[in-house]
């Protein structure tokens, strides 16, 4: 796909330049920084025989506008009938590496044990060099030359459990990994306990003295109760809608970033950070929320930063493998009657609180739980989210509608 796409920009009177195998905000990075378009060539979470493109602008991620106006042009080429090798340019995977070893000092992470899940990730390599440079004594684990795909809201049990043997047998002060391509993290505390993306974001941003946040509809509502933000606005999930936040929030705000609840984190504006300028990436990044849990920790473990938060848990899963068509059957039915679809469906023997349709549908419930089912937008999928005062109800909510939708 990356000849194909570079022979079509040759063909266009466009020189490609290629630059390898590296994380997606590695490449935003440099998109922007060389003012430049750009184009990722990516399989993440989606299923295994499935790739996406994902296009950049010199500004940064393209808008819902753009996507429009590029699936709405048809440009004829001549068929493609040789390939160009193509040599990769290191320069994009190095920026990105200086970019984050040059924000802290070179003994910032010395001390600490970190495992890195390598799995077929596109940074695989690229990461244990930033952390290595900070200090740190890096572990690499679960290498693989097979796809594997990672859903960094959905983590499986498999992973879940290999992470907490690996933290036994290593003593790790963390473990991180990230999806296919390498713009969401997938991060686990000192003993092997998965942090959710929203988690990690908060935390991040609060160390970032982040003052206004975008985040999607689906994000932990403990951001909010903790009351350390100027300005939260709620958006629909994905990049772009938290993208389309910025530009109103830096009228007010000097220090912007959003982040979602698979643990993409994007910085919206120039930050000021122990005396060194960051500029901003407005497209999702894996790596920076992972460092930054680190600037705040002192002599403590992560584990102890997650539980001076609000108490809210959260818990997501999906079924796979769902037609479009049923799922928009169930949006329908909660729109016009969501007590039908809590009481009769979903089996859950509680009064309908309020109900949300910016992004799907979210209920929230007499409790003050929230049950939050959507489609998927890259797969034929259907998700659910639940929050709760306890994780043993937002997984219960989560696992008892997803099987009584399944089979309704």
């Amino acid at each position: 796909m990356a000849m194909e796409c570079a022979e079509a920009a040759v063909q266009l009177g466009i020189t490609p330049i290629y630059y390898g195998v590296i994380p997606t905000p590695a490449l935003a990075l440099k998109s922007i920084k060389s003012q430049i378009p750009s184009i990722m060539i990516t399989g993440s979470h989606i299923p295994f025989d499935r790739n996406g493109l994902k296009f950049y602008s010199p500004e940064g991620e393209i808008t819902k506008s753009d996507e429009s106006n590029i699936l709405n042009i048809d440009i004829l080429f001549d068929e493609i009938t040789t390939f160009t090798m193509l040599d990769a340019s290191c320069d994009a995977a190095n920026d990105y590496i200086s970019r984050y070893s040059s924000l802290f000092e070179s003994n910032f992470l010395l001390g600490r044990k970190i495992g890195i899940y390598e799995h077929s990730s596109a940074g695989r390599d690229l990461y244990a060099k930033v952390f290595s440079l900070l200090g740190a004594e890096v572990v690499s684990l679960g290498r693989s030359n097979d796809f594997v795909p990672i859903d960094t809201e959905a983590v499986s049990e498999h992973d879940i459990n290999k992470a907490k043997q690996w933290s036994r047998l290593y003593d790790f002060d963390m473990i991180f990994s990230t999806d296919g391509d390498g713009d969401r993290p997938l991060v686990f505390n000192e003993k092997g306990e998965w942090i959710r993306g929203d988690i990690l974001g908060l935390l991040c941003a609060d160390a970032l003295q982040i003052e206004a946040l975008a985040i999607p509809i689906n994000c932990n509502t403990g951001i909010d109760k903790c009351e350390r933000f100027s300005r939260i606005k709620y958006t629909k999930i994905g990049s772009p809608f938290v993208i389309s936040e910025f530009f109103s929030l830096k009228k007010d705000h000097n220090r912007v970033a959003g982040f979602e609840a698979n643990g993409g984190f994007l910085l919206g504006s120039d930050i000021t950070f122990d005396e060194s300028v960051l500029t901003a990436l407005p497209t999702r990044d894996a790596l920076l929320p992972a460092l930054m849990l680190f600037s705040t920790l002192g002599t403590r473990k992560i584990s102890s930063l997650v539980e001076t938060l609000p108490k809210r848990f959260t818990h997501s899963d999906r079924i796979e493998n769902f037609p479009a068509d049923k799922s928009n059957v169930i949006i329908r039915l909660g729109v016009s009657e969501p007590q039908v679809l809590i009481s009769e469906i979903c089996k859950i023997d509680m009064s309908v609180k309020n109900v949300n349709t910016v992004d799907g549908l979210r209920i929230t419930l007499e409790n003050d739980s929230v049950i939050h089912f959507r489609p998927s937008g890259n797969a034929p999928e259907l998700r659910c989210y639940a929050e709760s005062d306890t994780f043993e109800l937002a997984v219960s909510l989560v696992n008892d509608s997803l099987k009584r939708v399944l089979y309704s």
